[in-house]
């Protein structure tokens, strides 16, 4: 007994080519700038117009036959338009322009001056003021940490000085330089004043030398921005040579079974149909950076 089958899927396969669209797709293919993206999505196409079938286009390409079958529906069905990613900006910010304001302003003043009995700001005791003071719903300490980092907010060394509480320090102040200058010569003691200065204990019993401290504060510096990212940059795509010289030139568009290693001619200006067959050993897979090569038997 022979079993029933079901009806066979048709093959998956790009839509009829014209000449100006085979033309481009073999610009895009050959174009030493551009994304790698769109290279490969339009060396898909172009197989696909050569009548390789989606197992095939999926070895060329290093990719799944699955994804080689999206491209080929997406190309069918919006043209090159779909050869082009679309990305998006990623996540929406989790907190607005007022609340990043509001955390920066907070992390630069003292504790104190918020009624709290500690003098700095560590990242669990500024999460809670924030949330207690409803600024936030709620923050992780490392969340807490890079938005300060993106606002130009660090944690540093500063220097602190002793100051007095005494309302009438000011005036205590410029009557001791006074009686320093007098004993200096520097001024002319008026009527009244003394003639004759003593200094007793001058030091006095406490070291008034500054000590640095920490506290959250501005980077400073023009040229530093702390929300740059501190990666390598990543470089252009490398180039692609005009063709690879292992496929023999169509003098029209028929489809082909080139193998790439038939000849070493290279493919004619004017034909598209062995284009991407030399494509794979010229341009590195998406996310290399280095460039395959393919070796010719001798």
């Amino acid at each position: 007994m022979v079993p029933q089958t079901g009806p066979v899927a048709e093959r998956v396969r790009v839509r009829e080519i014209d000449d100006d669209e085979g033309r481009r797709l073999v610009r895009i293919v050959r174009r030493d700038s551009g994304l790698v993206v769109t290279w490969r999505r339009a060396q898909m196409v172009l197989l696909s117009g050569q009548g390789v079938d989606v197992a095939g286009i999926a070895k060329v390409a290093f990719t799944s036959e699955d994804r080689v079958r999206d491209v080929i529906h997406n190309f069918n069905t919006d043209g090159f338009s779909s050869l082009y990613p679309r990305y998006r900006g990623g996540r929406p910010p989790k907190f607005t322009l007022a609340q990043r304001r509001q955390i920066k302003k907070i992390a630069k003043s003292r504790p104190a001056e918020h009624g709290l009995p500690f003098s700095t700001w560590s990242l669990h005791k500024l999460g809670e003021f924030l949330v207690a003071e409803g600024v936030v719903d709620d923050i992780s300490h490392e969340g807490l940490r890079a938005l300060l980092r993106a606002e130009g907010v660090t944690f540093q060394r500063l220097k602190t000085w002793k100051a007095s509480t005494d309302p009438d320090y000011a005036v205590k102040k410029a009557r001791v330089e006074h009686l320093y200058a007098i004993a200096d010569s520097e001024v002319t003691p008026e009527p009244g004043e003394p003639q004759v200065i003593f200094c007793v204990d001058e030091f006095g019993p406490l070291n008034l030398q500054p000590h640095p401290g920490r506290q959250w504060a501005a980077v400073s510096g023009k040229t530093r921005n702390p929300a740059a990212s501190r990666g390598p940059a990543a470089g252009p795509p490398i180039p692609a040579p005009p063709g690879c010289g292992t496929c023999s030139p169509p003098t029209s568009w028929a489809r082909t079974n080139c193998s790439g290693t038939s000849s070493h001619a290279r493919p004619g200006p004017g034909s598209w149909s062995s284009a991407a067959t030399c494509a794979p050993s010229t341009r590195p897979p998406s996310g290399s950076r280095s460039s395959a090569t393919t070796s010719h038997p001798t």
